[in-house]
């Protein structure tokens, strides 16, 4: 229920980009977020219903703020700075204390190659990060051994051992020419970035001299140095033969959470993946957003020459706030990395579900306790209903089913409403119960051993007189009771309507909490998809001759299906679309 304070504050929100902060009870700020229209995105958050983690955030919600920027470039700077001031519980926070060691070659007159896991902007040349400390000193050693920069600390009194050993140019010896540090530091360059067909050419040279002139320990290092080429750098190209250095992100989102994962493109190989899940209040592709801009203001997160999104996400924005170039891939083998971050997004995601659902000896524990607690038999089959609707349109209903304390999804059931206009809860329970349990009975299927409504006293009792007045029935039907801030509390069952209390710490309370949750969102779901499908764009899309631009048109003037309806074909032609056409989407749509 909105309060009247909030109401009042959502009339006068601008149609501008900017910052909300959405504040609780304490006044404390609980979440921050950014929108291209202030209006539109604050007004999403206290319209319609909810899952999941949104549900939860909307509930503590009494009061929010908005601050006006000029740009979107601007609110997603002032979205990420805000969340670092305040650290609000429900947006992202990323993990801290990640560090990977990288390869530097120090600001310096005399440079060094070191390795380190701090980044820092004082001028250095950072390559990584390496998958852990010992990749990173074996690369390390084998360029000191084949392109030498200064080894020693640079005070020594006389040349030091590496230098004898052609492992340091000798800075303590004499002075080294700036233009052989550089070469030096452009060969490394060329080495991590995977061109090595001229170095194995080079050291092979010199190993087959080294051998004329029978220096065979000299020319069995060379042959080493190439084998280490051979089984590290040409073997892990498996990824592209393009050295640029790049950065994969891509996500999944379920049941309001979402899963991010961030792949390494080092050398052409992918060398490390980041994963991160949290819940989404946002578009999937505002998160990924916000969570890209801030994962590069982590230490040791260096930005690379190009970072590659799905689709939808704003490019632009990113490349602008970043200084790199940020690309959605569509073919070739760019796509396929992002397809297979996608798909590891997709697997981190279902893990997390499933390990919860896996656990038999829970489910089954669940069943027992709740069928103890009702005074039933073994309660095998569940089935739970649920209604959706927004201000009376598309109503429809679903139906999720339990098997022995899991999910039978091959048994869950849609419908569409067909005898009830706008939001009536006693006659779409009737009607949707009719349906499923003479369907049942005509087909000689198995009944469920109990019915869940997801509401209070009408919809038990709606159901109740169906199935037994109607079909001759008797199965137990409870309601799923949520508390004052829309929690599961209880269950109402018997002719008294009794309360069924169940303690929150129970396997059965953790049972029925499931239940409701998935049987909304099976219903919020498929009430989303029927509205999309009758939605304006939806419709144009059908339309034989209507392109990107004239859809464009259309659902910048009339923006829904309604107003479209209603125009004539001269008013549809005032847009710069032709008359044919014009026609065409006049008769469509009608």
């Amino acid at each position: 229920m909105i309060n009247n304070h909030i109401n009042n504050k959502l009339l006068l929100l601008p149609e501008l980009p900017g910052c909300y902060l959405m504040k609780n009870s304490e006044k404390e700020i609980i979440y921050i977020g950014k929108a291209k229209n202030l209006k539109n995105r604050v007004r999403s958050y206290f319209r319609g219903t909810h899952e999941g983690k949104t549900e939860l955030l909307v509930r503590e919600i009494v009061d929010f703020e908005t601050i006006i920027t000029s740009t979107d470039k601007e609110s997603l700077l002032l979205e990420i700075t805000l969340i670092k001031k305040h650290q609000p519980k429900y947006n992202i926070k990323l993990k801290q204390g990640t560090s990977y060691p990288y390869l530097k070659i120090t600001n310096e007159r005399n440079p060094q190659l070191i390795i380190t896991s701090e980044v820092k902007k004082d001028g250095g040349l950072y390559f990584g990060p390496y998958p852990n400390v010992y990749a990173a000193s074996e690369t390390q050693h084998f360029i000191q051994k084949i392109y030498p920069l200064r080894r020693c600390n640079g005070n020594q009194k006389r040349a030091c051992l590496y230098y004898h050993m052609g492992q340091c140019l000798g800075p303590c010896d004499h002075e080294v020419p700036v233009e052989e540090y550089e070469a030096q530091i452009d060969n490394i360059k060329r080495f991590l970035n995977g061109e090595v067909k001229e170095i194995k050419r080079e050291l092979h040279e010199k190993m087959l001299e080294a051998a004329s002139e029978q220096a065979y320990e000299r020319a069995a290092e060379y042959r080493n140095q190439i084998h280490y080429i051979e089984t590290t750098v040409e073997r892990q190209n498996i990824i592209t033969n393009d050295p640029t250095t790049r950065d994969v992100f891509s996500y999944y989102m379920n049941k309001g959470w979402i899963s991010i994962q961030v792949f390494f493109i080092r050398q052409a190989t992918l060398i490390k993946r980041e994963a991160a899940i949290f819940p989404c209040y946002d578009s999937p592709q505002e998160e990924l957003a916000s969570y890209i801009v801030q994962f590069y203001q982590e230490e040791n997160h260096i930005v690379p020459k190009e970072i590659l999104v799905p689709k939808e996400v704003d490019t632009e924005i990113l490349a602008e706030i970043l200084g790199v170039s940020v690309k959605v891939p569509i073919r070739g083998r760019k796509k396929d990395m992002l397809d297979l971050a996608t798909k590891n997004s997709e697997i981190t995601l279902n893990e997390k579900f499933n390990l919860i659902e896996l656990d038999d000896r829970k489910t089954i524990g669940a069943v027992k306790e709740l069928s103890a607690a009702m005074n039933l038999p073994f309660i095998s089959r569940i089935e739970a209903f649920d209604h959706s609707n927004i201000q009376g349109t598309n109503p429809v209903s679903a139906m999720v089913s339990f098997e022995d304390g899991r999910p039978d999804k091959s048994n869950y059931r849609k419908y569409k409403i067909k005898t009830v206009h706008g939001s009536n809860e006693l006659a779409t329970t009737e009607e949707v119960v009719r349906r499923r349990y003479e369907r049942l009975l005509k087909e000689n299927l198995p009944l469920p051993d109990l019915i869940l409504m997801d509401g209070g006293k009408i919809q038990v009792n709606a159901a109740i007189n169906i199935l037994e007045n109607e079909l001759g029935l008797a199965i137990p039907v409870a309601g799923m009771v949520k508390d004052d801030k829309h929690r599961t509390s209880s269950l109402i069952y018997g002719e008294k309507h009794e309360k069924i209390e169940l303690k929150p710490t129970s396997q059965a309370f953790y049972l029925v909490q499931r239940i409701q949750d998935e049987v909304h969102r099976f219903a919020i779901t498929f009430h989303r998809q029927l509205r999309s499908k009758n939605s304006l764009s939806s419709k144009l899309d059908q339309i034989e001759g209507v392109g990107p631009k004239t859809r464009t048109k259309i659902l910048k003037h009339f923006k829904s299906l309604k107003k479209a309806k209603e125009a004539s074909v001269e008013e549809i032609k005032s847009l710069g679309i032709p008359i044919k056409t014009a026609e065409r989407i006049k008769a469509e749509l009608d």
